[in-house]
């Protein structure tokens, strides 16, 4: 599998942003930013990240917790701890760290129009806040909470800038106690209606991380990549 491995940039706010690189062994076909779960960078992003760096993808993935010096939160980590940092995120920090990623793909040679983000968990809904306010070539998402209610004080409920998407989106949902069918639907409302094209689908039975069904997983995982290939061409 392809290895990571980690770089640091100076943001103008004076932070250091960590960024965690996979890179292709073959031809780089495009970019993506990769943004992560609400435990951080953590083996399964960087698994995520490789698999997508072995299709011919440069993959970079901007640890959105840095300003607080916060990677990864081990499973001995309590969830309030997580929902405690979750809740500093805003579509400023969320921005800033995703425009020095698309900047450090730029750098590398690779156009805009071959760049894309994907997003998973409140990954997933920053990736709908870079899609509603970036021109990107692509966005997924792939579960997210904060349709209705907001993540944070610094977010938006997705719900009310998901009619502004700029770029072709595609978001993926599995059943989570905390997201109901009807906000998933109503997402699909919204975007239906945005200037890009987009596609909510909602797997029935699957876990909101896909953990219950294997075979959803799979054909979400499959979902994602082609709509990658379609529109970063």
């Amino acid at each position: 599998m392809t290895q990571t491995r980690t770089e640091t940039l100076a943001l103008t706010d004076g932070t250091q942003l960590r960024l965690t690189i996979a890179e292709p062994d073959t031809v780089v076909r495009g970019g993506l930013v990769v943004l992560h779960e609400a435990r951080g960078v953590t083996e399964r992003v960087r698994r995520l990240s490789s698999a997508l760096a072995e299709e011919g993808w440069l993959t970079v993935v901007p640890h959105l917790y840095h300003r607080d010096g916060t990677d990864e939160f081990h499973d001995h980590h309590p969830d309030e701890h997580v929902l405690d940092q979750v809740q500093r995120l805003s579509g400023d920090t969320i921005l800033a760290d995703t425009d020095a990623s698309f900047l450090w793909l730029s750098d590398r040679g690779v156009p805009a129009d071959r760049q894309g983000v994907i997003g998973f968990d409140i990954g997933g809904s920053a990736a709908l806040v870079v899609a509603a306010s970036r021109t990107v070539g692509a966005a997924v998402s792939v579960g997210g909470h904060g349709i209705l209610e907001p993540l944070s004080a610094g977010l938006p409920p997705l719900v009310e800038i998901a009619g502004e998407l700029s770029c072709p989106w595609l978001g993926l949902y599995g059943d989570n106690d905390e997201i109901e069918a009807g906000e998933v639907e109503k997402l699909r409302e919204v975007t239906d209606a945005a200037p890009a094209v987009s596609d909510v689908v909602r797997y029935e039975g699957a876990g909101h991380r896909f953990d219950r069904d294997a075979e959803a997983a799979a054909e979400a995982w499959r979902r994602a990549r082609n709509w990658l290939d379609l529109h970063l061409r």
